[in-house]
């Protein structure tokens, strides 16, 4: 399409000719010397640039550079020949975890469940706790018993794997005593109150298959919701006192004001965290579930991560790991393209 005269030359009408568009001199300017007004951007503030170096390293080191291990998913050692020559294989190791016959495809199969069932049961019970707490947060009027409450639940975040796993193994396990051997508090509440027998207390209840979920989700609650409660009381107090005054006119109550004013205020953050939690749905981090199962509780508490780990460091099979990995993320990233498509259909709120 052809340009016009009048596009970039405005009619000066006290003289009667043509000059060019103010507009477009500052467009043509700012094209020109693009590169030159980055690059005095980077000099002014270098100082955030340099802030910015650790997060890139990162990245480079721990999300980038092990996307080269994938390539493991696609090759197989030659015995052979040496070690580190490798050919392709194709998708065998897919077809063995997917279609396969063997223990591999089963055992790969009940992890898979087992992962989506985990992220399932946090995502129903775990990602409401955070906005119950922030909306009981944003009802305390004192600023020092608020302070401390807040305190109270973000600590557990700051613990230790290891250490937050003990403790709940000390609870729900076996304790010994300088006497005898006796079940973990929580285990005799339990057979005390008739909910379970004492057996089953003092087999430790992380020795029965039954229980392993319920102790996962309880102690991810434990652990996390406090601190993932930050955004939506972030997002909370930023809400205008004057739509609380209006709904006060109105007649509404505390209930009310909760549904009709913070819900509606805060829906496009729990929509943005509730896509972001789909996408981690299948990332199950094996650190904890490593440290809480054991062979007995392999049928509910054996996770995709796990079973890479198990078979691919102990088993010595880093092609099947790194298969059953990759499908992993490929069904998270479905999961997060889903969602966003979903949510920007339901509520033009989405990621991108």
């Amino acid at each position: 399409m052809k340009g016009r005269a009048g596009d970039y030359l405005i009619l000066d009408q006290a003289t009667g000719r043509y000059r060019e568009n103010p507009e477009q001199v500052v467009r043509d300017d700012v094209e020109k010397h693009y590169w030159l007004h980055v690059g005095r951007t980077i000099v002014k503030d270098w100082r955030l640039y340099v802030m910015l170096v650790p997060m890139l390293l990162v990245f480079l080191f721990w999300r980038y550079l092990p996307m080269y291990e994938l390539l493991g998913s696609f090759k197989v050692s030659d015995q052979v020949k040496a070690v580190n020559d490798q050919y392709f294989a194709g998708f065998s190791y897919f077809k063995t975890l997917l279609v396969g016959t063997g223990s591999l495809s089963t055992d790969f199969w009940r992890a898979l469940r087992n992962t989506f069932l985990l992220s399932f049961y946090g995502l129903l019970f775990g990602f409401p706790m955070p906005i119950l707490l922030a909306l009981f947060f944003n009802e305390v009027r004192s600023n020092i018993a608020r302070s401390v409450l807040q305190v109270m639940t973000y600590l557990p975040k700051f613990m230790s794997t290891v250490v937050m796993t003990s403790l709940v193994a000390m609870l729900v396990k076996q304790g010994i005593t300088t006497l005898n051997i006796q079940p973990g508090i929580i285990s005799q509440l339990l057979a005390n109150l008739g909910l379970i027998s004492q057996e089953t207390a003092r087999a430790g209840l992380l020795n029965d298959p039954a229980f392993f979920r319920a102790i996962y989700q309880i102690s991810g609650i434990w652990e996390t919701a406090g601190y993932d409660s930050i955004v939506f009381f972030a997002a909370i107090i930023a809400i205008s006192p004057t739509s609380y005054e209006a709904a006060q006119i109105d007649g509404a109550g505390k209930m009310a004001q909760m549904r009709y004013v913070v819900l509606p205020s805060i829906l496009s953050t729990i929509v943005i965290m509730l896509i972001t939690r789909i996408g981690s749905m299948l990332s199950i981090g094996y650190e904890k579930v490593l440290l809480l199962y054991n062979p007995n509780t392999y049928v509910t508490a054996d996770v995709v991560s796990t079973f890479a780990q198990r078979n691919g460091l102990a088993g010595s099979q880093q092609g099947i790991a790194s298969a059953a990995e990759m499908m992993n993320n490929v069904v998270g990233m479905l999961l997060v393209i889903g969602a966003n498509t979903i949510a920007r259909k339901a509520s033009n709120v989405s990621l991108y």
